[in-house]
């Protein structure tokens, strides 16, 4: 995070150099403290230089596209990443969330929405801390230790990315019951967007993969619980 007093860094890394420039301006009128990239090398080059609160990436780049940015970023240090991409397709908005981003918007998107998503995912960061204080959760065979943000299936670690982590530990904190789209998204994005129940359903498969799918209970046009036994 930036040091306190200090404005917010966020790297937007976009190609095309209108897109580029209209969107930092508008953030730097929101009140952040922007630098720029505009190919993979450079995004990475500008993170480590830089120590940005929160990438803002472009999926298709020259040099190596975003998915691989977003890789390599977040081996050197977790940070909040939202993608931006010109393919509504799940199977690629998949491949992203797999690799940690957070959040995703489909091109073309209002800046409004996007100072809002931007928004969002800060004050998420800021509530890690107080997930954190929580004591560990056991539900059957499955282990969550909020304090290091790990997770056992039957005494095997399973690796999440930081947002899945989080979504399990909101559905955890309601074992059975069923949690709407729309709440989970302001509870672990922060924000009350209608638009981002997409990213919670890819993030619910994505989390399913790594926990076993029997354990996320799908109530059909309402949203999601975690099932409270453990060896489904």
């Amino acid at each position: 995070m930036a040091v306190s007093g200090a404005a917010q860094r966020i790297l937007v890394v976009e190609d095309e150099p209108v897109i580029n420039q209209a969107v930092t301006d508008r953030l730097r009128g929101s009140g952040y403290d922007v630098v720029q990239a505009w190919d993979g090398p450079g995004a990475v080059a500008q993170f480590a230089d830089t120590a940005p609160d929160l990438v803002l990436l472009d999926v298709m780049l020259p040099g190596f596209d975003g998915h691989e940015v977003c890789r390599r970023i977040q081996a050197e240090r977790p940070v909040p990443v939202l993608m931006l991409t010109a393919r509504d397709d799940e199977a690629d908005i998949l491949v992203g969330l797999g690799v940690g981003a957070d959040d995703y918007l489909t091109k073309p998107f209002r800046m409004r929405e996007l100072v809002a998503r931007v928004a969002a995912l800060l004050r998420r960061v800021d509530r890690a801390a107080e997930l954190a204080a929580r004591s560990p959760t056991d539900l059957g065979d499955l282990r969550i230790d909020a304090a290091s943000r790990r997770v056992w299936v039957t005494d095997t670690a399973v690796h999440l990315t930081p947002t899945e982590f989080d979504l399990l530990l909101c559905l955890a904190a309601n074992p059975g019951v069923v949690l709407t789209r729309e709440n989970l998204y302001a509870e672990v994005w922060g924000w009350s967007g209608a638009s981002g129940t997409r990213t919670v359903d890819s993030h619910v498969k994505a989390l399913r993969a790594k926990i076993g799918a029997d354990r996320l209970r799908t109530a059909h046009g309402v949203g999601y619980a975690l099932e409270p036994g453990g060896d489904t």
